[in-house]
């Protein structure tokens, strides 16, 4: 038994999965609100996102460790192949202008939702020995590994799946102990970058415009919302328009299952199974069950990073810090746009939103960590990556 460790502890792993599963029975009572045979079908997909989980909780971390290269080719093909203009729409749908699915007949298999699982692996086991992300130019394979699924993702268009992947890859560099000022510098760049978007699309010229006008129609709507403007609440800005009200109306315990799936019905909130779910589950249980949901998804994050504090494999160490970011990433962007504090994106809401590849994804990072945090732990016949991050010590 390790040190300072109590054989009556339950492991963080454990905890991990208690919480996801409490997620989860809450996202399907919360689509069953509002869409009954949805739910159905969720209970379907939790079946097979079980197995999936099993699967990931099987192999030994050396030999996830070792498939991780070959996965991420292949989602990368995936995720290119889906892009191209002559493939079939009965196998390649266009959904809201966007293809980002794969029609495998029994499902809409989105191959984004795994590929950002890979992504978090390949990074994990490139960076495992390494100290040259210790340098600015040390950084350039970890982004160029990132920037490959992203852009394909943005070529979809699938812009809120695209914005996980620059948040999980910082956290990871972080844990691997990359410098904070050259992370700093990185992330000053790109956030000036997103300012000087927010401005050309508020007041320059169409010519000037990098985002599709869907996209930009969105931040509009979002910044006149946040003025006191409500001319477009009828039109560009109608779903966070509704998100917001239907949010103010639950009140402080909620509406109950049938009042609340009517309001919601009547107010026409679209996506309200998928990416607005948490609309309904503040308008059904409240501001108490909405917080009972982020104190759930924080319990589920901090037991991704005590495995990983406690983890002597390097691979499985990063790699449960990235599934930890990609997971507050997905939760702050899926409520903050509900709320009215950030654009409408299109991301689902881990584990509670409606979808068998978002489930299956969110489960395959579970197994995994219940396989990280339960294995036995590997001798390292080499150092491991520094968390100092001053200067590399000679």
């Amino acid at each position: 038994m390790k040190a300072g460790t109590s054989s009556n502890s339950i492991s963080p792993s454990v905890v991990a999965l208690i919480a996801a599963a409490a997620l989860t029975f809450i996202g399907i009572l919360a689509i069953a609100t509002v869409e009954p045979d949805q739910a159905t079908k969720q209970v379907q997909w939790l079946v097979i996102s079980l197995i999936v989980a099993v699967l990931c909780a099987l192999p030994h971390p050396r030999r996830i460790g070792l498939v991780s290269y070959p996965l991420m080719l292949f989602f990368v093909l995936l995720l290119f192949v889906i892009i191209l203009p002559f493939m079939p729409r009965a196998l390649v749908p266009v959904r809201n202008g966007a293809r980002c699915w794969i029609n495998l007949g029994f499902m809409m298999f989105q191959p984004s939702e795994l590929a950002k699982v890979v992504f978090i692996l390949a990074l994990a086991r490139y960076l495992r020995f390494r100290d040259s992300y210790r340098t600015i130019r040390g950084l350039l394979v970890p982004f160029v590994l990132m920037f490959v699924p992203m852009l394909l993702i943005l070529k979809q268009p699938d812009l809120g799946m695209a914005i996980l992947f620059p948040p999980a890859l910082f956290a990871v560099l972080v844990a691997a102990g990359a410098k904070l000022r050259h992370l700093g510098t990185l992330i000053a760049i790109g956030v000036t970058l997103v300012v000087v978007n927010v401005l050309v699309i508020l007041y320059a010229p169409d010519s000037m415009q990098v985002l599709r006008p869907h996209q930009r129609d969105r931040i509009r709507a979002m910044v006149s919302q946040a003025q006191g403007d409500r001319r477009f609440v009828n039109d560009i800005g109608f779903q966070q328009d509704r998100a917001m009200t239907l949010i103010g109306a639950g009140g402080l315990h909620g509406y109950g299952p049938q009042r609340s799936g009517l309001l919601i019905h009547l107010n026409g909130l679209p996506e309200d199974h998928n990416d607005m779910i948490f609309v309904v589950i503040v308008n059904r249980w409240g501001l108490l069950g909405g917080a009972a949901v982020v104190g759930l998804f924080a319990l589920l994050v901090l037991s991704f990073m005590t495995v990983a504090s406690r983890s002597k494999d390097p691979v499985a160490r990063l790699a449960c810090v990235g599934f930890a970011a990609i997971i507050f990433t997905q939760m702050v962007v899926n409520v903050g746009m509900t709320v009215g504090l950030l654009p409408i994106t299109g991301i689902t809401l881990p584990l509670v939103s409606y979808g068998g590849s978002s489930l299956m994804a969110t489960y395959a990072m579970i197994g995994l960590v219940l396989n990280f945090g339960t294995a036995r732990p590997a001798i390292i016949n080499r150092p491991t990556f520094e968390f100092d991050t001053g200067e590399v010590l000679s």
